[in-house]
């Protein structure tokens, strides 16, 4: 699934063996009542207005259907109420930047103000900050209601997955012991290209993750090597708020990042 950028606004999409299906586009054609981006979507329960959609549409028209390459990406997700974010969740990172391993999930925050798109730039705010890094992040969708909940049954409230980049202002977040503003500038918080959903990931804590920079392998690991696993920071997470449909959870970086390498 993706949020497609029109003038008019994200406009959802879905990624078929046809191409980008135009779900909007789809909807008129067919007379069909559907979500209209991702948000509708997640946060009004319309999978099933989408499936029924989709299946029909298998058969459909060439004009219903974009060609991926043609695509511009909007945020996966542009009206959260929260995006929640995870410190120092992997074993490597923590030892390369002299972290002790926490005892417990590190929570902090981002805003909607904060959300960027595939492709998209980010404006460095250079009047303010001057150590930037990237940070390569699985992040999880949330596809319903989630309060204390179990770690067995965390899972099941997630509607997908896709990859994040917590962007950062290193010398603002340790500006003061609080890490937010290091890490919620304008644009700080790119999601995408797709949301994959969750039943086609299986294990989250079985993927693989890499970051690029200009071309070079910056980041190249994997999500068994989190502290807590998706389903605990899930249920710990659950315990202190509500996390509704929508909401998205920033699991923490692996090793390699500018901030871990040896300081001159």
């Amino acid at each position: 699934l993706l949020n497609l950028r029109t003038a008019a606004g994200p406009r959802l999409g879905v990624k078929l063996p046809k191409g980008i299906l135009d779900v909007a586009a789809a909807a008129a054609w067919y007379k069909r009542p559907a979500p209209m981006d991702m948000d509708d979507l997640l946060q009004n329960g319309k999978g099933g207005l989408l499936t029924a959609l989709v299946t029909e549409a298998a058969d459909g028209p060439a004009s219903l259907y974009l060609q991926e390459r043609t695509v511009q990406h909007a945020p996966l997700v542009t009206r959260p109420e929260k995006i929640i974010m995870m410190g120092f969740n992997y074993r490597r990172h923590a030892a390369e930047t002299n972290t002790p391993i926490p005892k417990n999930p590190i929570l902090f925050n981002k805003y909607n103000s904060a959300l960027n798109h595939h492709g998209g730039t980010i404006t460095l705010p250079v009047a303010t900050a001057t150590q930037f890094d990237y940070e390569v992040e699985l992040v999880i969708v949330f596809g319903r209601e989630c309060r204390n909940v179990s770690e067995a049954d965390a899972l099941d409230y997630v509607a997908g997955y896709c990859t994040g980049n917590d962007f950062t202002a290193r010398d603002m977040q340790y500006l003061t012991t609080q890490f937010m503003i290091g890490k919620t500038f304008d644009g700080f918080a790119p999601l995408g290209p797709y949301l994959v959903t969750s039943d086609l990931v299986g294990d989250p804590n079985s993927l693989r993750l890499e970051c690029r920079v200009n071309g070079e392998q910056r980041q190249d690991w994997n999500t068994n090597d989190m502290i807590f696993n998706c389903r605990q920071m899930i249920s710990f997470a659950s315990r202190m708020m509500t996390i509704r449909p929508g909401d998205i959870f920033f699991t923490g970086t692996p090793h390699g990042v500018v901030y871990g390498k040896p300081k001159d």
